[in-house]
């Protein structure tokens, strides 16, 4: 089920920015830390007269959105990349009057989005930006964007940096749930200059390293990951 904010959220957390893109954290105070992201496709990839399109991903809305996207030009679509994680891209595309894109194999989301639905395969539209299916299966579909022209890669739930993610001194962790059967055939492949994620700040330094490692040790950390969840439930 997507997680939905009742009330748009006043105030955010820029994080993450770059030349091509920015990310922010509508709810900063809250412990799942999501994160929403904006990049940038230019030059022959473009049709704004601005110069710039810019693509949203897994967005959650605040007051002042719009004026942090049109620093890096004009908004051309809205893009879900994990089953859950319609959010607020339904009030953010009709807002712009653009559709939200889903992948192709996505299954039952589109209902819950009212606004124009538009699809896409192995590329975000003509964006030159790469998509990857991390996860595909009844409970969990999930797609992954790399822009190989900046190096960015974007993953929105199987990676994170929130410590529930993380396990000893990692810097980048796989997803508790995934941490036994981590996504390494998907995620192995890339060598990016910067890896972003849908929890917590992106990894900007050695981020190659930063998901090799996280791949590697996903089923060595479990435990200590485990055994943090339970230490959080405990009162006190």
């Amino acid at each position: 089920m997507a997680f939905r904010v009742d009330e748009r959220a006043s105030e955010f957390l820029e994080i993450d920015r770059f030349d091509g893109g920015v990310g922010w954290i509508a709810h900063p105070d809250e412990r799942m830390q999501r994160v929403s992201h904006a990049l940038v496709a230019d030059g022959d990839r473009t049709r704004s007269t601005s110069g710039q399109d810019v693509w949203v991903f897994d967005p959650v809305d605040v007051e002042g959105l719009d004026q942090l996207l049109a620093e890096y030009g004009e908004v051309a679509g809205v893009v879900v990349l994990l089953d859950r994680h319609t959010r607020d891209a339904e009030a953010i595309a009709n807002r712009h009057d653009v559709p939200v894109y889903l992948p192709t194999a996505y299954e039952g989301v589109s209902e819950e989005i009212d606004a124009p639905v538009a699809r896409f395969s192995s590329e975000l539209s003509d964006t030159g930006f790469e998509a990857h299916t991390v996860v595909d299966n009844r409970f969990w579909q999930e797609v992954a964007i790399y822009d190989p022209e900046r190096g960015t890669l974007l993953v929105p739930e199987a990676v994170g940096t929130v410590s529930y993610f993380l396990a000893g001194d990692e810097r980048l962790g796989v997803h508790p749930m995934l941490r036994p059967v981590p996504p390494t055939d998907a995620l192995s492949g890339f060598a990016p200059e910067r890896v972003l994620v849908g929890h917590g700040a992106g990894v900007t330094e050695s981020a190659a390293v930063a998901l090799e490692e996280a791949l590697l040790n996903a089923r060595r950390g479990a435990p200590r990951v485990y055994a943090g969840a339970v230490w959080r439930l405990l009162p006190v």
